[in-house]
């Protein structure tokens, strides 16, 4: 503990600093799973990169200390030297305790335990003047909540307690091959009833063909079917292995080692690997997956992405949407973008109170909400449990110019506003200032900023909304005779993807400017 205190005192000093001297700053954590544009100024950054370490692990409580840079696979190594495990794990290695927590993470157990952020006991945090706080559920219970879904824009979080659950060593995984949206809808729902299921989620391959995945915790690889593996290169990447039980058309049932299982979408990052192979013109088989692997995992991957500047040539987005909603909007999507596969994943019941501070669905324009009668917010954590929500998660190709790009994320976002749904903003956000602020509450958000004196921080829409095309731009190649000459060697597409494998393989950081001479 003494080398994380000494850590948090000097982010204090630095942020006392800052706050002193009115200076914005951003946090720098040296990667991300964001696919907005970003860099950062090392003259007006917090560093937390090196807050990342499991500091304590409880046996007898099942809880864990964690510092907040600490990510996914590290931590689960962690848990399960002792027998132990997170309720809630993203699909992504690289993901960290601190962005889950602040950016709304779920997965296939959420709707068993909640998002990530509902499985924290408590937190500390460095207040943007510089003062240590600890929130949770009774100290300071309003910035504990408040804290879920704020992405950084109330304090620098620098500690973490988690719950933790037993350890098994295998999944015992079912699929369900489904023939309509509408089918995939209602087995989820059905598997999300069980209560022997520990992990349920879902793809769809067609608007006819999908497969709906539930699992369970067990000590024992004696289960009807055989071992599955995932993580070796010569495994199958998972959607491709489900694809292939949905074309059988029956149900089909297997063992899967658990870290396997908790991280099988890491490669192809679920299925965006295979797009890369279709750009660069490449064989999809088993052969080429194999000896492309290293560049096929998510960190390769988001690394390349943001050096290559290529966000602009997908839609990345996930929503939540009411489960009564989910078919009509897979429908709106299949027709005005026609993007498979598509995941679904069943989310907590009280899926709004992790999201980002949003009004109320009775305040939300273009839908009929049917309030509850002892007149509750819906919004909040007490009330809005009467709705399932199902995550919808359109990622696919979009080659367009930048006008129709914009155009095609705003009508997804106003057609996920219409159906009562809410988007994750760790991907780009194309709102208006005025659009963004009929979403979320600013009244109560801006009053808790006050509070805690975090008005001198970035707001949410500041800090994630889409910058203009000459700023993304500029950002990306940079300025100057280097910036030029930047322009003009990857003045094609090509060129940027070649470059940004090029900088993937180099490693080292990609959202760092160079510090100025």
């Amino acid at each position: 503990m003494e080398r994380h205190s000494v850590m948090v005192q000097q982010i204090q000093t630095k942020i006392r600093e800052f706050y002193n001297s009115k200076t914005p700053y951003r946090v720098y954590h040296g990667s991300t799973n964001s696919t907005r544009h970003v860099a950062f100024d090392p003259d007006r950054i917090v560093d937390v990169s090196s807050l990342n370490r499991v500091l304590h692990l409880d046996l007898e409580k099942k809880t864990a200390l964690v510092e907040p840079n600490m990510p996914m696979d590290a931590l689960v190594n962690e848990t399960i030297g002792v027998g132990l495990l997170p309720p809630v794990v993203m699909e992504f290695p690289g993901i960290t305790v601190g962005g889950g927590f602040v950016g709304t993470a779920g997965e296939s157990s959420s709707f068993k335990y909640g998002f990530f952020d509902q499985t924290v006991n408590w937190v500390e945090i460095v207040l943007a003047d510089g003062t240590l706080a600890v929130a949770s559920s009774t100290e300071h219970p309003d910035l504990f909540r408040g804290l879920a879904g704020s992405f950084g824009t109330l304090g620098v979080l620098t500690l973490v307690e988690l719950r933790l659950i037993d350890y098994k060593p295998y999944v015992a995984l079912t699929y369900y091959p489904t023939s309509s949206i509408h089918s995939a809808i209602i087995k989820l729902k059905d598997e999300t009833a069980r209560s022997d299921n520990d992990f349920v989620d879902g793809i769809l391959f067609t608007k006819v063909k999908g497969a709906v995945v539930s699992g369970r915790l067990t000590d024992s690889c004696q289960q009807a079917g055989k071992l599955q593996r995932f993580a070796r290169p010569w495994n199958p990447w998972f959607y491709l292995h489900a694809r292939s039980i949905a074309d059988r058309g029956k149900p089909f049932s297997e063992v899967v080692p658990t870290k396997d299982y908790l991280f099988r979408y890491d490669r192809g990052s679920f299925w965006m690997g295979m797009y890369a192979f279709q750009y660069f013109l490449l064989p999809f088989n088993a052969v080429t997956r194999w000896i492309l692997d290293y560049f096929m995992h998510s960190r390769i991957m988001y690394h390349a992405m943001h050096a290559s500047g290529h966000t602009d040539r997908y839609i990345i987005q996930d929503l939540a949407l009411p489960a009564l909603n989910a078919s009509e909007f897979i429908n709106f999507i299949d027709s005005r973008f026609g993007i498979y596969p598509l995941w679904l994943c069943p989310l907590p019941q009280n899926t709004r109170g992790s999201m980002a501070h949003p009004n109320s669905l009775a305040k939300s324009r273009n839908i009929a909400f049917q309030a509850s009668s002892d007149g509750d917010d819906p919004s909040s954590d007490s009330s809005n449990s009467a709705e399932q929500y199902i995550n919808v998660g359109v990622w696919g190709p979009y080659q367009s110019s930048y006008p129709e790009y914009v155009k095609a994320n705003r009508d997804l976002e106003a057609s996920v506003q219409k159906m009562g749904g809410l988007k994750w903003l760790y991907a780009r956000a194309f709102y208006t200032e005025e659009e963004f602020w009929e979403i979320y509450d600013k009244r109560k958000y801006t009053a808790l900023r006050q509070k805690y004196n975090a008005s001198s921080l970035p707001t949410i829409y500041e800090k994630v909304r889409e910058h203009s095309e000459r700023d993304r731009e500029e950002n990306f190649y940079g300025q100057g005779l280097k910036g030029q000459v930047k322009r003009l060697v990857l003045s094609t597409a090509f060129m940027r993807a070649v470059y940004g494998i090029w900088k993937a393989i180099r490693g080292g950081d990609y959202l760092l400017k160079r510090k100025r001479e």
